[in-house]
């Protein structure tokens, strides 16, 4: 394209004509939208886009892609983007302004060899990836280069993934590097987020590279959202305040969770107060989550209640409310969260429900970041150059559990410490060091977040503001809007019927306890001789516990007893009153056990004896049942650091022993054995400790514990 004034005005009248194909007829072009349209298609350069979520961040990257596409020597775009919902709303764009997308994912696998042939064939003017398809082996070594080679325009959508100081760093971004290297000369970049502050900028505009990237920051203040805080006394308030404001708040809307089970919970209550309402989480089938997004686009439900797997890529722009039950652990997450309502209505209601319990959820998901240096050296050390192993061999032989040895490969690999082959990963030999000083720095960024969004929860002053300067933005003044500008659109006030049918919900113990049927794969490479199906004759039965440690109602109470901080003493009253409970339940229940339990045995616990054998002296006395004793175990068992399965087994598997007069005792009792412990984690101590009952001649074996992880 040519560079004259006049010139570059005509580029902007069939900028404005492709927008209103894409926006509609009275779209006109932001001046920043048409900056990074001009230096992508006039200039070709490289644009880092920081504006607010709404903004019309989609928009340049589709009205260049038109513009570039109409030279015929222009490749396709391409775009990496994080989530499928985001892939399938793009894709629906662009078809409005008559562009071509395609997708590549993980969900589309046999469409793949079609649509890079038409890719090839030039019929593509935009092809969707995710960031993990970058380091994908036969992607990254057969597809790549020469979609690199062709790209006439590349886009990375949620730029903030790129930058370990990021509220969501994903190390597959850093796979770009590649990408951006196989980039012919001058072709045009551009990478957009809606969550960067001044130190997250500034690190993805220098991985952008090539000179100096123009970056284009924006006001972020969403004037369509009224954003409140309200300090309720506990998850039982917190959902019956719920329960009696879902029906004034506007039309449909989120519902955040901090935890997976908190979303389960929050979804049956409120389906039980005649909520139209669906769950979303990481563990939800992916049909189950796609039904359950339609249906809030089409507004046949009132909410979604979601973990942060609902996020970035989720496109409603009539979305009415967000409501938090649980504060996220940076303000720059809550930013972005709380961004996909009021896009497209004049108000939205965004309202926070802190809960004492937070920071102890925080503790526990910062505990999943990047292993200490001794974990990353072992996992380094089973790798060779010339052999690669599957992640899945790899896990029995380290003390990590998948998700977090796969997170810390991908760390390793974009380092160039490995590399990601066919059959599995291979080490380098280039020489590696642990960056201790970035990581500690990282860490201190994450603490400051957690300590600042405490203080947007406390704040008197304004709240967007405060949100705002959390992310740089230096035109950030009071909204007027948010509760502490113009009082609380809400009060505290709750229901006396919503609050007891909130405690009756919450206050129900039992969760069961499923027992293992196979054993860990690779047990045999740590010295272990078990494999396959567990024999059933050394199978434990199906077992309950009182709750879970993430539960909305016995979880608080539950850590303060079996957290690693927590003194051993005997079985507090309340906690005593849930497990007979459990059991009553347990008896008569639709599930109930096939024999009443004939006896009582105690896991010999090293972390709370004392608790473990009250709980056990009260259910036999309850139950009018004979205590056996303990078994004894030479193994801290569950007391080390969460690995995996397999390292839980070999440190396990012949750790317990049924002392002499307990296997007496076992001789007369004819029934299943009520096997008694404070906390089932992994489940494999449970699991181990019943083989060796049943190995010892006991019929059944029936788990109860206090809690369980998770």
């Amino acid at each position: 394209m040519t560079d004259t004034t006049q010139d570059r005005a005509a580029v902007r009248e069939r900028a404005e004509a492709v927008l209103r194909r894409l926006a509609g007829e009275h779209a006109v072009l932001r001046e920043d939208q048409w900056r990074a349209i001009e230096a992508l298609t006039v200039d070709r350069r490289r644009v880092l886009c920081v504006q607010r979520t709404g903004w019309g961040k989609s928009a340049v990257y589709f009205v260049a892609t038109a513009l570039l596409r109409a030279d015929a020597r222009t490749g396709p775009t391409v775009i990496v983007s994080p989530l499928l919902a985001l892939m399938r709303n793009q894709v629906e764009a662009a078809a409005r302004a008559g562009i071509r997308a395609r997708t590549i994912n993980s969900a589309n696998l046999d469409e793949w060899s079609l649509i890079e042939a038409e890719v090839r064939a030039g019929e593509v003017d935009v092809l969707l990836i995710s960031p993990e398809r970058l380091n994908n082996p036969d992607f990254r070594d057969n597809v790549l280069p020469g979609l690199a080679s062709s790209t006439g325009l590349l886009v990375v959508d949620e730029a903030h993934c790129v930058s370990d100081w990021g509220h969501d760093f994903r190390p597959d971004y850093r796979r770009l590097r590649t990408f951006l290297a196989g980039l012919p000369s001058h072709t045009p970049v551009l990478a957009t987020t809606a969550t960067a502050n001044a130190r997250v900028t500034a690190d993805v505009a220098d991985q952008l590279g090539e000179g100096e990237t123009l970056v284009l920051r924006g006001p972020l203040d969403r004037d369509s959202l009224r954003l409140a805080v309200l300090r309720l006394d506990d998850p039982a308030h917190r959902l019956a305040w719920l329960a009696d404001h879902l029906d004034r708040l506007p039309g449909s809307g989120i519902v955040y969770t901090l935890t997976v089970a908190a979303a389960t919970e929050t979804a049956e209550f409120l389906r039980s107060r005649g909520f139209a309402v669906a769950s979303y989480t990481g563990q939800v089938e992916d049909t189950e989550r796609r039904a359950a997004e339609q249906d809030l686009l089409d507004n046949k439900i009132k909410a979604l209640v979601a973990t942060s797997a609902l996020g970035m890529g989720f496109d409603k722009p009539d979305l009415g409310f967000v409501v938090h039950l649980g504060a996220p652990p940076s303000p720059i997450a809550y930013y972005q969260q709380v961004g996909r309502a009021g896009r497209a209505v004049e108000h939205a209601e965004v309202v926070l429900l802190p809960g004492r319990e937070d920071a102890a959820i925080w503790r526990y998901f910062a505990s999943l970041a990047f292993p200490p240096e001794d974990q990353v050296r072992s996992v380094l050390a089973q790798l060779s150059a010339d052999r690669p192993l599957s992640t899945q061999a790899l896990e029995p032989l380290v003390d990590l559990r998948r998700t977090r040895l796969e997170l810390m490969l991908k760390v390793l690999d974009v380092d160039g410490a490995v590399r990601r082959t066919r059959g599995g990963w291979l080490a380098t030999g280039e020489p590696w060091t642990y960056d201790t000083v970035r990581l500690r720095r990282v860490a201190e960024a994450r603490a400051t977040e957690q300590q600042t969004m405490i203080g947007y929860a406390d704040t008197s002053d304004c709240r967007m503001e405060f949100l705002r300067r959390c992310l740089d933005d230096p035109e950030a003044v009071p909204c007027g809007r948010c509760d502490n500008c113009a009082g609380p659109l809400f009060d505290a006030e709750i229901s006396s019927a919503s609050l007891a049918a909130a405690d009756a919900f919450l206050g129900r113990p039992g969760v069961v306890i499923a027992p293992k049927k196979m054993w860990p794969t690779g047990l045999a490479a740590v010295g272990v001789s078990l494999k396959g199906k567990i024999p059933p004759s050394e199978q434990i039965e199906p077992g309950r516990s009182v709750g879970r440690l993430s539960d909305l109602g016995w979880g608080g109470r539950l850590r303060s007893v079996v957290s690693p901080e927590s003194a051993d003493a005997s079985i507090p009253d309340d906690l005593a009153a849930a497990v007979v409970e459990v059991l009553k339940s347990w008896a008569h229940g639709e599930d109930a056990w096939q024999q009443r339990p004939a006896a009582v045995v105690a896991v010999g616990s090293q972390r709370r004896p004392q608790l473990v054998h009250s709980l056990a002296e009260h259910i036999a006395r309850v139950g009018r049942l004979p205590l056996l004793g303990a078994l004894t175990s030479d193994a801290a068992g569950e007391t080390t650091a969460r690995g995996n399965s397999a390292q839980r087994v070999r440190a396990l598997h012949d750790a317990f022993t049924v002392p002499a007069d307990v296997s007496a005792a076992l001789a007369g009792v004819t029934g299943p054995i009520l096997l008694v412990d404070d906390l089932v984690d992994s489940g494999w101590t449970m699991t181990l400790a019943g083989r060796a009952l049943r190995r010892a001649g006991a019929d059944a074996v029936l788990p109860l514990s206090l809690a369980v992880a998770g």
